[in-house]
């Protein structure tokens, strides 16, 4: 057992929640932001109606689709046997408690600005920061950390080419038809199903793990198929209430099939939300679940822990105070400035954010749901003609992109060797 840690356990754990909660905050106030913007942007949803769909489906997400990032985040980065943790486990619970607070305060500055920035960058440079400066070199996993980064690349590109996509055959099946309110009225139940489908699937094959519960492949495509057409069955009663505007008037009748798609929005802003609960969470809770686990085990470092429900909840809760306290900021960003979006564009990028990030949390991989946010709302603004995109912006929010890993890398290890100074 390591002196350190039974002595300081406690106050490490203290910390830890502190500033888990303190990341998570960010998280909310940040990420979620990004992930409301376009709902919110398009006019399809409130800020309010954002903050109560968040609450419910950034928390649902989290807990039962979470746990295969948050081990990525926890023990994917750092070779734990080259760190020499056995030995010396309170290098652990520095690292972690820097990489926190580095990346909670760099989150609050970019909140300030409203600049959209990622997450996963942040915690991710962090950690990278304190182990290379403060253990080795070595004991940085450079190949897991490479795949993480060329995930960066590939899911804005990704999540690009569905929002483009997914788009062009909006604009093919409805807005460019002689019906475009009888057409949308006739294609949006087949999206909500998509919506449904591809959410329900995600969390029966591998979220629902963490809570005990195993389906088979079959199973799960039958219960997502049932989860599907619920979904469409709603959205139907739902689009009932909208009636078609007066044939003589061409700005009302282009409004109500937009409000046929506000509709459909309603859907993905949930989709959205469940899936960055499931992958960014884990930001916030992975570098305190490892804390956990060694102050627990008085010293011991597994690779593989369980993970307790209250550090899930913990940042749950963190999540939504950001995004209620301060997310409006960021909204304004994604939901205005990159490109005009109304219910019909800002569904195809939600949609296309969202399959890319719950695919990316099946697999473990945490991607960055800014950027595939982001490279949803360029596929958009692309398939309308890249004239549509504000460029000036669009070069401020790449700027931030490049600066948050050095930022939180050099935080990160000013923190290490402070908490290194008073708890050693």
């Amino acid at each position: 057992m390591s002196e350190i840690i039974s002595q300081y356990g406690l106050i490490f754990l203290a910390l830890a929640c502190a500033f888990g909660f303190f990341m998570a905050w960010g998280v909310g106030a940040n990420d979620v932001a990004n992930a409301m913007g376009t709902s919110v942007g398009a006019g399809a949803i409130t800020i309010k109606q954002a903050i109560m769909i968040a609450m419910v489906f950034e928390f649902a997400g989290a807990w039962l689709a979470g746990g295969e990032v948050t081990s990525t985040i926890r023990s994917g980065i750092i070779d734990i046997e080259k760190a020499g943790f056995e030995e010396a486990p309170e290098l652990l619970v520095y690292g972690m408690l820097s990489s926190l607070l580095a990346a909670g305060i760099w989150l609050v500055i970019a909140s300030m600005f409203g600049w959209p920035v990622s997450t996963t960058h942040t915690i991710i440079g962090a950690i990278i920061g304190f182990a290379v400066v403060g253990i080795s070199v070595d004991s940085v996993m450079w190949g897991q950390v490479l795949e993480i980064v060329a995930s960066w690349v590939i899911s804005p590109l990704f999540s690009g080419s569905i929002a483009f996509v997914l788009f062009l055959t909006v604009q093919k099946l409805v807005l460019n038809t002689d019906d475009p309110f009888a057409n949308a009225k006739k294609y949006v139940p087949y999206y909500m199903f998509l919506v449904g489908f591809v959410i329900a699937m995600v969390t029966l094959v591998k979220g629902l793990k963490h809570v005990g519960l195993e389906v088979t492949l079959l199973q799960s495509l039958l219960y997502a198929t049932l989860f599907g057409i619920l979904t469409v069955a709603l959205g139907i009663i739902m689009l009932r209430k909208i009636k078609e505007a007066p044939a003589d008037n061409p700005e009302e009748r282009y409004k109500s099939v937009e409000n046929v798609f506000g509709v459909l929005m309603i859907f993905t802003a949930c989709s959205m939300a469940f899936a960055h609960g499931s992958n960014d969470v884990a930001n916030a809770i992975g570098p305190l679940a490892a804390i956990n686990g060694v102050v627990q085990t008085g010293g011991v470092f597994a690779a593989q822990s369980e993970l307790p429900i209250w550090i899930l909840f913990l940042g749950g809760l963190g999540i939504v105070t950001g995004l209620a306290t301060w997310g409006y900021k960021v909204i304004a960003t994604i939901g205005k400035n990159i490109t005009e979006l109304t219910p019909s564009r800002g569904f195809a990028a939600e949609l296309a954010a969202a399959t890319t990030v719950v695919i990316a949390s099946g697999t473990g991989m945490p991607v960055s749901t800014t950027h595939t946010l982001v490279g949803a709302v360029l596929g958009v603004g692309l398939a309308r003609g890249i004239d549509k995109l504000n460029g000036r912006v669009i070069g401020k929010i790449f700027i931030s992109w490049i600066v948050t890993l050095p930022i939180g890398a050099a935080l990160s290890i000013l923190f290490f060797f402070i908490f290194r100074a008073i708890f050693s």
